[in-house]
């Protein structure tokens, strides 16, 4: 597993040099003094190679989150081209503005750039990158870099994995067999594949046959113990992907990876806990202060205009649920007018949509005759909750993780649910980005979930900036 790690690393510098060089080279090919060589040319554009370096590195970004280095992305060539050109697509967006920083008088002329950057880039991406390397991933996935899989139960998407993995297989995967507690030792399960154990010899399982990955196929199993034998393979060391019912609205709402066209979604732990949520308390802070600062006028306009269009007070005050089940009170600006005895009929609605079990109810519970004009605006850009920040700079809350819930929400979650809250509450989250007010209460908290396993600062930062035209367009805001 780690050689194919390796191997998206291989294709992330070749990326980088690629950029790199195409924005090098289109600098120098557009230079306006034609008497300077390349090495006097680059030492007379010193400030402008690290601000192509800079370019160059928000380019894998791009690239990172338009999945090309997923590996059903990276072993087929109509899904590599065409996440490549949306990737450059949104980067040359980016070559537009720096440009235009750079201005038209300096060592390049900055309004041919991006034409002679694309031209050269489009076609040494194509044949070093779709053609070159990708034949040799594909080769190499197939001989040096084989993984060995075990998959965990003989669900219907377990059997449909192996099954069609064995006819199409361009990643190297070697089906081991299965881990079954229902059924014997050595007997098939599909095309040859065998159970070789049970789960409690996993450790020795994943020793003596060299696992590099552990996937979880169970249909028949409880949310609750499904989510428990993912907490117990996490302490395995190995490449861990679950393919379930349960899981399903990731792979619907999210760009995850595909195993012959089945998704499976990585919940492998990547990261250090401790350094992840130093990182991510250093980045809360100082992103809070600095949007505070900069939101201080729009924030005075708010309060002023929540005081005087309606009578109470500018701040919605209320308890919540936070790290581990510890309560807080949470800040907001009040968007609708002050009603007694509304508390218990919106509790009363919002039980009946956590016990929702077909989904059908993908709405937030809000009575909207209670909204006031200006409130109906700030909710629906999510200004409302500007305030929040104070509560992310006392270490109440995250700018991202799962939404805070109210106390007797919490009382009512089932077991499997409350897993939400072993990390601070967020602003902003999974399923607010790409779900928000039109997926079911099941699914926001699978979503929440898959946020908890993948956490990092690099994926804080993806829906933080994901969470500005979110606002913007007021997509699914009530």
């Amino acid at each position: 597993m780690k050689i194919n790690l390796q191997s998206k690393y291989l294709f992330g510098i070749l990326d980088l040099l690629l950029v790199f060089a195409s924005l090098e080279l289109s600098m120098y090919l557009l230079r306006t003094d034609r008497g300077l060589d390349y090495i006097e040319f680059v030492s007379a554009t010193t400030f402008e190679t690290f601000e192509f370096l800079g370019i160059s590195l928000f380019f894998l970004v791009i690239f990172q989150y338009n999945g090309l280095y997923r590996f059903n992305i990276l072993t087929t060539r109509a899904a590599h081209l065409s996440n490549f050109l949306k990737s450059l697509y949104y980067g040359s967006l980016n070559i537009v503005l720096i440009s235009l920083l750079i201005g038209t008088e300096g060592a390049i002329d900055s309004r041919y750039i991006l034409f002679v950057f694309l031209l050269l880039l489009i076609p040494s991406f194509y044949l070093f990158r779709i053609e070159l390397m990708r034949n040799m991933f594909i080769t190499y996935s197939m001989t040096h870099f084989k993984r060995n899989v075990l998959i965990l139960g003989n669900g219907k998407a377990g059997r449909m994995l192996a099954s069609q993995l064995m006819y199409e297989n361009p990643m190297g995967l070697d089906i081991v067999g299965f881990i079954d507690d229902d059924k014997e030792i050595g007997e098939e399960i599909v095309s040859d594949k065998k159970v070789v154990g049970h789960f409690k010899d996993i450790t020795d399982i994943i020793e003596q046959k060299n696992i590099d990955e552990l996937i979880i196929a169970e249909d028949s199993s409880s949310n609750e113990e499904l989510l428990d034998l993912i907490d117990s393979c996490k302490k395995l060391h190995v490449s861990l992907k679950v393919t379930s019912e349960l899981f399903e609205v990731v792979g619907k709402r999210l760009a995850t990876e595909k195993y012959a066209n089945i998704p499976v979604v990585d919940i492998s732990p990547h990261y250090n806990n401790r350094l992840t949520y130093a990182a991510k308390r250093i980045m809360d802070v100082a992103l809070s202060s600095l949007a505070l600062i900069l939101a201080a006028p729009l924030f005075i306009l708010i309060a002023a205009l929540v005081k005087f269009t309606s009578p109470g007070p500018i701040f919605f005050k209320q308890r919540r649920v936070g790290y581990f089940g510890k309560e807080f009170d949470i800040y907001k600006f009040r968007s609708m007018k002050v009603i007694n005895g509304e508390d218990e009929e919106r509790k009363s609605q919002m039980l009946r949509f956590l016990n929702d079990k077909s989904g059908e109810i993908k709405t937030k519970v809000v009575n909207e005759n209670r909204i006031t004009w200006i409130g109906r605006i700030i909710r629906k850009t999510s200004l409302d909750e500007i305030p929040q920040l104070l509560n992310v700079i006392k270490g109440d809350m995250s700018l991202v993780g799962p939404r805070p819930c109210l106390p007797y929400e919490y009382e009512h979650y089932p077991e499997w649910q409350k897993r939400r809250v072993s990390v601070l509450p967020g602003c902003t989250g999974v399923w607010q980005v790409w779900g928000r007010s039109s997926v079911s209460y099941k699914d926001s908290v699978v979503l929440d979930l898959y946020y908890i396993n993948n956490m990092s600062p690099w994926f804080d930062l993806q829906l933080l900036f994901q969470t500005i035209p979110v606002m913007l367009t007021a997509r699914g805001a009530k």
